[in-house]
C-alpha cells in the first residue's frame, strides 16, 4: 500500500470540504470536490478557495491526475473547470450523472445543443470500478439516495463519502432532489459501514450542532456504525425512511441551488455568453420548494 497523503480544505461559506489527495511531495495526486466562491448578491465568482489547492498542489509539486466530483452539489459551484485549466487533471463523476442532467436541462429549459451524455465530463465511473492516482489504488462506490448518481472514492484505506453520511451527531444527506430516494439512500450506506471498523471516512460536508463548537471532517466506519445519529445499528431501513422522509419534508432547498446546479452539471464550465456576451443562469419561478411559505 501507497502511503496516503490527505490535506483537507475547508470552505467555511458552504461549509464544504475539498480535498488533495497524493502520495506525498512529487507524487500524483488528485482533488476532491472543489470549491468555486460565489457572492449570489452581486451574481460574481472568485477563485480565493480553489487557489489555496494551487498553492499547497505547487508547494507539493504534485501532478494532478484527477479533479474527482461526487455529484452534481446544490450548495455550492464546482471549481472543477478552473482548476483543470489551471493544474491539468481529467474531471470524473458517476456515470449516472447523464441522469441528473436530463432532469436539469428541462427543469432549467436550457439551450437545445446542452448534451446530457456525460460529455462535459472526461471520466463517467462506474460502480466499482477501479482506477489508480499514480501509485494509489482507487475505486468508486455507487452511493445512489441523495441523488441517483452519487459516488464515493476509496483511496487505499481512506473513503470520501460525499453527500451520503455526515458525521455521526449530524446524520445523513436528505433525499428530496429529484429522484432522490431515502431507501436507496439507506442501502448505500450498508455498502459503506460494511467496510472495515477502522476504515477512515472523509466528510464532504460538516454541520455542527449547538453544542459541538469545532468543525470536524473525518470519522470510522466503527464511529459511524455505533453512534450515528440516523441509522447507527439498530435503526431497521423502515425507521430510516420515515425519519428521513419527515425531516426532508421541513427542510428548505439549499442557499445555491439554483447557480450551482446550472454550472454542476457542465463540471463546472459556466453556460454559453449571450449574444452581448454576458454569462446569464435562470431563475425559474414557483417551480423548486414548498408551494406556500406557510408553516
Amino acid at each position: 500500500m501507497a502511503e496516503l497523503t490527505i490535506k483537507a480544505f475547508f470552505e467555511p461559506e458552504t461549509e464544504t470540504y475539498s480535498y488533495v489527495v497524493s502520495a506525498g511531495t512529487n507524487s500524483a495526486a488528485a482533488i476532491i470536490d472543489p470549491v468555486l466562491d460565489f457572492d449570489a448578491k452581486s451574481g460574481r465568482t472568485f477563485t480565493k478557495f480553489a487557489d489555496q489547492l494551487i498553492t499547497y498542489i505547487k508547494q507539493e509539486k504534485l501532478t494532478v491526475e484527477w479533479i474527482l466530483e461526487t455529484h452534481a452539489h446544490a450548495d455550492h459551484l464546482s471549481a472543477a473547470f478552473y482548476l483543470k485549466q489551471q493544474v491539468g487533471g481529467k474531471i470524473g463523476i458517476g456515470e449516472k450523472i447523464t441522469q441528473v442532467q436530463k432532469v436539469f436541462k428541462q427543469l432549467f429549459n436550457l439551450e437545445p445543443d446542452f448534451a446530457t451524455d456525460g460529455q462535459q465530463f472526461d471520466h463517467l465511473f462506474t460502480d466499482n470500478e477501479q482506477f489508480s492516482i499514480g501509485q494509489l489504488s482507487a475505486k468508486v462506490i455507487l452511493v445512489a439516495g441523495h441523488t441517483p448518481a452519487d459516488v464515493a472514492y476509496q483511496i487505499e484505506d481512506a473513503v470520501f463519502i460525499g453527500d451520503s453520511l455526515f458525521m455521526p451527531d449530524v446524520g445523513t444527506a436528505r433525499c428530496d432532489f429529484p429522484q432522490g430516494n431515502a431507501r436507496t439512500l439507506y442501502q448505500s450506506i450498508q455498502k459503506i459501514l460494511s467496510l472495515p471498523d477502522e476504515t477512515r471516512l472523509f466528510m464532504c460536508h460538516d454541520y455542527p450542532p449547538i453544542e459541538r463548537k469545532e468543525y470536524h471532517y473525518l470519522s470510522t466506519v466503527k464511529e459511524q456504525k455505533e453512534t450515528n445519529i440516523h441509522i447507527r445499528q439498530g435503526i431497521s431501513e423502515e425507521q430510516f425512511v420515515e425519519m428521513r422522509q419527515q425531516r426532508d419534508a421541513s427542510l428548505a432547498m439549499p442557499r445555491l441551488i439554483i447557480p450551482a446546479i446550472q454550472i454542476n452539471i457542465r463540471a463546472g464550465a459556466f453556460p454559453p455568453a449571450d449574444t452581448n456576451g454576458v454569462v446569464y443562469l435562470k431563475l425559474p419561478l414557483n417551480l423548486l420548494g414548498k408551494k406556500s411559505n406557510k408553516p
